[in-house]
């Protein structure tokens, strides 16, 4: 049996191979790998006439009417083209007329034409379509079968002679064109080894329009026209990596055909007798000769069958198939070297000098002793660890390398105990850690594996030594970092949570309460984005520094994320009230916080939540801590909100509201009234404020009072605002068109300054619309000028360039209005409604709406009132030397069609009067 234990390896590996198909891609391979080697040339009677780049370039997207196919084909049959095969679709109609005149073509070139049938797969699986030419061109024309089959590897290698379709056999293309026996006969493998680069290849267009060196390049050829360019997409996977185009292929089977390389596999008789023969001539030889004569008889042998099946494939149009010959030369190879190695020896001696390996290039410290406890063994890496050399421990106990603990009351690490737990072990080995001592006199923390063995000696021991301090330090690091935050040194949420829950806890037996205080700095992403990340950690470490100072030891101080902050403390331990403590706080970042040479203003909102209660445990204290401080921050920026269960209800309807609001916007609930604007002295028109309104299906119209804040610190923002820009624009744009040119004002979300650039939007707009710029006047309040003020500055003057005109909306009620009147290019300016009201009764808004009507003519800005509800008011402003106002007096807010009944109608009225 062993000795034909080679043969019948060779034997299984052949039936291996065979059974799994992996000889068929080496069989492919080595195909391929001839046809690189043995190049032909084409014989230059087939040229292909493409549809490429530059025939779609000039003639226009692809399909092309068929009128084109028929103009090409009368161009190649007065060139003298032998035959003309399309691998083009002619399957469906197109118009009409073209295809009458490609059908009136095929009849005047007289049935020298092929056009092409091909079977089309269904999407969804069942039986395949077959596509034929249409009735009347298939009655002039030559039918041919263009489907190729792709192998599994992705490639096409074989080429039909044909294929019953349906009831009949059609022959290919390639076999109609070069004029051969169409009957059955298997598919044929094409000859790549013709260069397909030298097939000669004339554009579409060219011979469209008749190029003189195009057409007398088709005299007497067979002609393939179809698509090469790559957007259509006809392309083939070949062998040696290439990829053709679906005409080229059929231009290379036709090659194939005309030079009778129509190649085919070879009989497997031949491939088994040679098997026969290598098996014979193996175990004939294999204890009579040599090993190394073995292997060069089959490495002759592989180079002898692969040269022979090249010759033969380069002459004939057959091809051999050696794979199963060089997988039985690889296995008997495999086998040679099987039988001549010792592989116990061999194991041995490599197992042998991998343990000396290991064991002396070992990171870890090796070290064994005799039964004394005296060193025998020393390692290179117990000399990195400890600083001794061998020479200077070998015959030393092993307690030298041990500290002496600096606590008195601290046992020494004996080796002996570790030694008499390693043998009470199953498997003989303990861990412990100690604390060793290098030479140099320092100490560290080392973890040592011992174990015992009955040697020749007596018994031994043996360690392997670890330095465990830096991995000590490490895991005191991760440690910290899972409690506290690092950048600032404060307890982290986990840390926060332990530590509220052990408060909660406490004040129970107690029965106190616990406070969370939940803070977040208001504008600190402004200065993140303005000086960098690096200046704003500055900042948080400057707020944690003025929480501890403040907090005084009192409470647990905690960074929860970005830049909020937490304070949490048992409320027995303070000398104040809750509320007190909180403003302190606040009051507490009023004076600028220093970070290296720059001072930084930043303010803190705090939601408060009191056990018990804002919350019964410490998820209830962090969740309405969160939502208080989201009040705070809505309502009460730089202050403190205490929660109450009203502020969850509040919120929760915010949400609701938030969600409707984004259900109108995609109902198109939102309409714009217009409220007209009208000259004081004679109550002529002279524009309108466009005002948002929210048509509820259910509530009828929505109060602006009621959704606009929400609308404005929300997502919606910018969406809403650019919509009822564009709205108005468009309104202010039809009136225009109907002779009625109103300017429209409309008011600037605070939304549309972080969205992008609000000039270029602006310019966008009046493009669209062909609105004229002096029609469209923009509204802006003092909070929108707060933000960012070089940036917005330089935006207001763009738009002012456009023509648009900028109003600077609710005058007076802010606290850095008349710096703004000087620093930002303004046209006017809206008196608000609160001084205008009482004008007439309290003297002290005559005097406001007095001077800033003064201060407006002598700055050159337009002057416009709000809120008069009566004429005595009207005629008061006039008086003052207001030019335009607004109010309900001349008309409330009202919808387009409204306001052109009522202000059209009027004007037309006076025309008529006139």
């Amino acid at each position: 049996m062993k000795r034909y234990r080679p043969h019948i390896l060779v034997v299984i590996a052949l039936a291996v191979v065979l059974s799994t198909g992996w000889h068929s891609a080496l069989r492919n391979a080595l195909t391929d790998l001839r046809f690189a080697w043995d190049s032909r040339s084409p014989t230059g009677n087939v040229v292909v006439v493409a549809i490429d780049a530059p025939s779609i370039d000039q003639i226009g997207v692809w399909p092309w009417p068929r009128r084109l196919h028929a103009d090409l084909l009368r161009r190649l049959e007065a060139a003298g083209a032998q035959d003309v095969a399309f691998d083009i679709d002619f399957s469906t109609p197109s118009d009409a007329a073209s295809d009458e005149a490609f059908l009136t073509a095929l009849r005047e070139v007289g049935g020298s034409t092929i056009l092409p049938s091909f079977r089309q797969p269904t999407p969804k699986g069942g039986a395949a379509h077959i596509n034929r030419p249409l009735k009347p061109f298939g009655n002039q024309s030559w039918p041919a079968l263009v489907n190729v089959a792709i192998e599994s590897d992705g490639l096409v290698r074989r080429y039909p002679v044909g294929e019953r379709l349906g009831d009949d056999q059609m022959p290919s293309m390639a076999v109609v064109l070069a004029g051969q026996d169409a009957n059955w006969r298997p598919p044929f493998l094409i000859d790549f080894s013709i260069r397909a680069t030298s097939i000669p290849v004339i554009s579409y267009v060219d011979v469209l329009r008749g190029d003189a060196a195009a057409l007398d390049r088709l005299r007497d050829k067979k002609v393939i026209v179809g698509a090469t360019a790559l957007e259509l997409g006809d392309r083939f996977s070949v062998p040696n990596g290439r990829i053709v185009a679906g005409p080229l292929l059929q231009a290379l089977a036709t090659e194939s055909v005309l030079q009778n390389r129509m190649l085919r596999w070879t009989s497997d008789v031949g491939m088994i007798a040679g098997l026969g023969l290598i098996c014979l001539l193996m175990m004939s030889s294999w204890r009579r000769v040599a090993p190394g004569v073995r292997v060069a008889i089959l490495i002759a042998a592989g180079a002898a069958i692969e040269l022979t099946a090249v010759f033969v494939q380069q002459r004939w149009p057959f091809v051999i198939d050696t794979s199963l010959f060089h997988i039985a030369i690889v296995a008997y190879l495999t086998a040679i070297a099987l039988d001549e190695i010792d592989f116990r020896s061999l194991l041995g001696r490599i197992a042998e000098s991998r343990f000396h390996r290991i064991a002396m290039s070992l990171g870890d410290g090796l070290v064994c002793t005799d039964e004394d406890h005296r060193i025998t063994v020393w390692n290179p890496g117990a000399s990195a660890i400890f600083g001794y050399m061998p020479t200077e421990v070998i015959g030393r106990p092993f307690d030298m390398l041990c500290a002496i603990p600096a606590d008195a009351g601290t046992r020494t690490f004996a080796i002996r105990d570790a030694a008499r737990q390693a043998l009470l072990v199953p498997g003989g080995a303990v861990v412990v850690e100690f604390e060793g001592r290098r030479k140099n006199g320092e100490t560290f923390a080392v973890e040592a594996s011992f174990s015992g063995w009955q040697g020749t000696d007596g018994f031994q021991y043996g360690a392997i030594l670890r330095d465990i301090s830096v991995r000590k330090r490490e895991a005191e690091r991760v440690r910290y970092l899972a409690e506290y935050d690092a950048l600032t040194g404060l307890a982290n949420r986990n840390t926060l949570h332990a530590r509220l829950a052990d408060l909660i806890a406490a004040s129970e037996r107690g029965s106190s309460e616990v406070a969370l205080l939940v803070l977040g700095l208001d504008g600190f992403q402004q200065i993140n984005d303005m000086l960098g990340h690096a200046a704003g950690d500055l900042v948080l470490r400057a707020v944690a520094e003025r929480l501890r100072t403040e907090a005084d030891g009192k409470a647990v101080i905690a960074r929860l994320s970005g830049d909020e902050f937490a304070i949490a403390l048992d409320c027995t331990g303070l000398d104040e009230p809750i509320p007190a403590f909180a403003e302190r706080i606040a009051r507490a970042f009023e004076a600028p916080l220093a970070t290296g040479t720059r001072q930084h203003r930043v303010r803190i909102s705090m939601g408060v939540a009191v056990y018990p209660d804002g919350g019964q445990n410490a998820d209830d204290l962090l969740g309405n801590g969160h939502l208080a401080l989201t009040k705070a921050k809505l309502t009460r920026r730089g202050s403190h909100v205490i929660f109450e269960s009203a502020i969850r209800q509040e919120l929760e309807n915010r949400l609701t509201l938030e969600s409707e609001l984004a259900l109108a916007a995609d109902r198109g609930e939102f309409e714009l009234f217009y409220q007209p604007q009208v000259r004081l002295l004679d109550g002529s028109l002279v524009g309108a404020e466009a005002l948002i309104r929210w048509r509820h299906p259910v509530r009828g119209y929505v109060s602006p009072g009621e959704f606009m804040p929400v609308v404005n610190t929300s997502a919606l923002s910018d969406r809403i605002a650019g919509w009822v820009m564009e709205t108005a624009a468009r309104q202010a744009r039809a009136w225009e068109l109907s002779g009625n040119a109103v300017r429209v004002a409309i008011n600037l979300s605070p939304s549309q300054l972080h969205s992008g650039d609000l000039a270029h939007s602006v310019s966008d707009l009046l493009k669209s619309t062909g609105l004229t710029p002096s029609l469209l006047e923009i509204e802006v309040t003092e909070d929108i000028l707060l933000h960012d003020e070089v940036r917005v500055l330089d935006m207001f003057k763009r738009i002012q360039q456009l023509g648009v005109r900028i109003l600077f909306d609710d005058f007076g009620t802010g606290y850095a209005s008349l710096s703004y009147l000087k620093k930002f290019p303004l046209d006017g300016l809206k008196i608000d409604r609160s001084f205008v009201l009482d004008l007439l009764t309290d003297s002290d808004d005559a005097a406001i709406v007095g001077s800033t009507i003064g201060l407006s003519k002598q700055l050159g800005l337009t002057v416009v009132a709000e809120g008069i509800e009566n004429r005595a008011t009207a005629d008061f402003l006039v008086s003052m030397g207001c030019a335009e106002g607004q109010g309900y007096f001349f008309g409330r807010p009202m919808p387009a069609d409204a306001f052109e009944r009522q202000f059209w109608a009027i004007e037309l009225e006076t025309v008529s009067a006139a």
